[in-house]
């Protein structure tokens, strides 16, 4: 698909079930109207496909959409990512720079997990909302933007507004159209169609043709929780493809016991966010460790078959304790 041809809800947001239904047509009729929207839901439940389809279904289509990670962006930096510099404005500062607001004029700029800013930050934010002009770093004159305004969120933003922890005005500046992204276990018919979509996704990547996945195995998924949503089904799919069996993938977390893949399990020991990044971890530990084998060992094929970049690997492969380079000992089955 080239970069300015508009795709279809049906190609971004997989299943068929009827709340996946709604939110196509939700998201379809959000697109039309050039108002602010507040994407709200769980981790991993395609809060960010849904922007980029709303973008995509819009008359601003053609222009820029310019995603910005709120959580990753030092308070220090704040301004200048935001606003834009001015050369000179700062120590480094060489040359002048756009910000993300000027990026995405004429576009549409993505506010991924706002409710992280800090209150110092929502401020400085909503002064440039409120009239959709800027000033960088070093300069006097503003300059006005045009741009269409997504922000998503998994934290409820009327507690954070009740407990002072989010600001009042700049959530009724965001919260013109809201749009509830379901979570998985809310939609469970629909695992199947995903996991057959990443199955024949990342088969095609990693050029691997895993076994079949038996019907009492899919019905064993379907009554899964899933605490990590899409995402975590989408790693499950990429562990299925890279270790080829069944069997392979019934094992989400690694402990001293081995901890099964159970419908429903229940650990009171550790909160949801914990128990979610655990077994994402472990998932991604796998998929890693299947691919540097299968390349026997050369991290930049590894890096170029996950999609990835070759320092996020390296970074991937200290975070999961994987060797540097191959040792004979280490197998899929250490970290079974």
């Amino acid at each position: 698909m080239s970069e300015h041809q508009k795709c279809q809800p049906t190609d971004v947001l997989i299943g068929n079930s009827a709340v996946i239904h709604r939110i196509r047509e939700q998201l379809q009729r959000a697109a039309l109207a050039e108002v602010p929207v507040l994407l709200t839901g769980e981790s991993g439940t395609g809060k960010e496909l849904a922007a980029k389809l709303i973008h995509d279904l819009g008359i601003r289509h053609k222009n820029s959409f310019i995603k910005v990670n709120c959580p990753a962006i030092p308070n220090q930096l704040f301004e200048s990512e935001f606003f834009g510099h001015e050369t000179g404005a700062f120590t480094g500062a060489k040359e002048a720079t756009d910000g993300k607001c000027e990026q995405a004029d004429r576009g549409t700029l993505f506010l991924d997990e706002i409710g992280e800013l800090n209150l110092g930050l929502q401020a400085k934010l909503l002064h440039a909302l409120q009239d959709f002009r800027v000033t960088r770093l070093g300069a006097i004159d503003e300059r006005k933007i045009d741009i269409r305004l997504i922000c998503a969120t998994n934290r409820d933003l009327e507690v954070e507004v009740s407990e002072g922890r989010f600001r009042t005005d700049l959530f009724h500046r965001i919260n013109v159209l809201r749009i509830q992204m379901p979570a998985l276990r809310e939609r469970v018919s629909d695992v199947p169609i995903l996991l057959n979509h990443f199955i024949n996704v990342y088969s095609m990547r990693f050029e691997r043709k895993p076994e079949t996945l038996s019907s009492s195995f899919l019905k064993m998924l379907e009554s899964y929780h899933w605490p990590g949503n899409v995402r975590e089904l989408e790693n499950l799919a990429k562990q299925h493809v890279v270790l080829g069996t069944e069997s392979t993938v019934s094992l989400l977390n690694g402990s001293e016991g081995r901890r099964t893949f159970t419908p429903g399990r229940t650990d009171l020991s550790n909160p949801l966010r914990t128990q979610t990044k655990r077994a994402i971890l472990h998932l991604e530990k796998k998929i890693i460790l299947g691919v540097l084998q299968s390349h026997n060992w050369n991290r930049t094929k590894t890096a170029r078959s996950l999609g990835i970049s070759y320092r996020v690997l390296l970074h991937k492969i200290k975070e999961a304790g994987l060797p540097v380079v191959r040792s004979n000992k280490q197998t899929s089955q250490d970290i079974g």
